[in-house]
């Protein structure tokens, strides 16, 4: 790839590069194994000592190409695809905690990442911390612990909509000597570039903009190769791993070493791998990627606007408008927009809201978000609803808080059908 390629050619042309009499679009190689005519060469590929694809558990040529296009995306070292955004968190963590260990979490975070680390990775013996991300430095300095192992966050919180302040939490993550680790979902690589501003770690849930339809399920971890393993004493990424004849990730694969112990022993291990075809589909979302975030943030602007000024509606919450909490860190990290999801509550109550909802024509509702179609959702009720009425409020999920994800649709179009619902209250 060229590298100085804009994120704009890097979406249409990064991944994947033919050979002369190859296919010009990426294939699908739908095939769980591989021919080899050496043995030898095979022992290799099981030693960690020759590159290649020995199943597809663990790599696949199709999904290969996709993960090099985020990679390059987000201008890490390397990407792990795995079988969605849920799958993608579960081994970005376990890839550097076990049990016993903690984790330091923003709490403005999507409702099933909060559950993941509250119930799930609790019953594994990991402690799980949410802070109020809008804390002072030394507050949050003062939450970690000696066994503290990753600092967590989302850039654009789900659906609180707080844009994380990266140079406080960059600091956070040096200042107690653990990665920084980020969610990009809602932002994508091209609004932000987590890694430029700090970050260690990058997290998609690539079933949202990256597919970009709503067709397929899966997942994106990308390391950064910025963190230094061996020297803030991170011995499973040092010592020698006895399932590969005593290799040293670190040792070994130099500053790749996270994104290969993620591949070769967690996806082998759990085997949450990502289906050639999904991989295939996100390949080619990602070609639009830049087109859609534009649209989509233009769009949710404009509605914002709109429904900031309506008068059945409360409040409206979005980074782009003046009135935001996060206005001036979206100009800061988000210049070029801030996504296509806002919310809002309407006067009255859960009734109202409900009757808003079931007289959308153009909008759906839908348990998703990111898709090219706009959609609402009640996320109190639904995504967040495992949540108590206190976690709810601490994540930024009011009980009259109305979710949308904003399409490419027509503007007028999309304004006019919220128009005629507001008016059915």
């Amino acid at each position: 790839m060229e590298k100085n390629w804009s994120l704009e050619t890097i979406c249409l042309q990064g991944g994947y590069e033919p050979e002369d009499g190859q296919a010009r679009v990426l294939p699908i190689v739908q095939s769980t194994t591989y021919k080899y005519s050496d043995p030898d060469f095979v022992a290799d590929l099981f030693d960690l000592a020759a590159e290649g694809h020995m199943y597809s558990r663990i790599s696949n040529p199709t999904v290969d190409a996709f993960e090099k296009k985020m990679a390059q995306l987000e201008g890490g070292v390397g990407a792990v695809a795995t079988s969605s955004g849920q799958s993608a968190t579960t081994l970005a963590m376990l890839n550097i905690c076990k049990q016993g260990d903690h984790i330091l979490s923003a709490s403005t975070i999507y409702g099933g990442t909060h559950t993941l680390f509250a119930s799930t990775f609790k019953k594994m013996g990991i402690e799980v911390t949410f802070a109020d991300p809008s804390l002072e430095l030394e507050e949050l300095v003062k939450l970690a612990k000696p066994n503290t192992k990753v600092v967590f966050g989302e850039i654009i919180g789900n659906p609180g909509l707080n844009i994380l302040d990266f140079e406080k939490f960059s600091k956070l993550a040096k200042e107690i000597g653990v990665p920084f680790a980020v969610d990009n979902t809602l932002a994508t690589p091209y609004l932000c570039r987590p890694i430029e501003h700090g970050a260690n770690i990058i997290i998609h849930s690539a079933t949202k903009y990256t597919d970009g339809h709503a067709t397929s399920l899966g997942g994106v971890v990308i390391d950064a190769g910025n963190f230094d393993w061996k020297e803030n004493g991170f011995s499973d990424f040092v010592d020698p791993d006895p399932t590969y004849h005593g290799i040293s990730y670190v040792e070994t694969f130099g500053e790749s070493a996270y994104i290969v112990k993620l591949r070769v022993q967690l996806l082998r291990d759990l085997g949450t791998c990502l289906s050639p075809f999904n991989a295939f589909l996100m390949h080619k979302g990602l070609e639009t990627l830049h087109l859609r975030m534009e649209r989509h943030s233009d769009n949710a602007l404009r509605l914002a606007q709109f429904l900031e000024s309506h008068e059945c509606v409360s409040w409206a919450s979005y980074p782009g408008l003046q009135s935001h909490s996060s206005n001036e860190a979206s100009k800061k990290y988000l210049p070029k927009g801030c996504s296509g999801i806002l919310t809002f509550g309407i006067k009255g109550g859960i009734e109202e809201s409900k009757t808003f909802m079931r007289n959308l024509k153009l909008a759906a509702i839908v348990v998703h978000l990111g898709d090219a179609r706009t959609s609402v959702l009640h996320p109190a009720s639904t995504t967040h609803r495992q949540l108590s009425e206190q976690d709810q409020i601490k994540c930024g999920v009011t009980p009259d808080l109305i979710r949308v994800s904003v399409g490419i649709e027509g503007i007028d179009d999309i304004i006019a059908d919220f128009d005629n619902a507001l008016k059915s209250i």
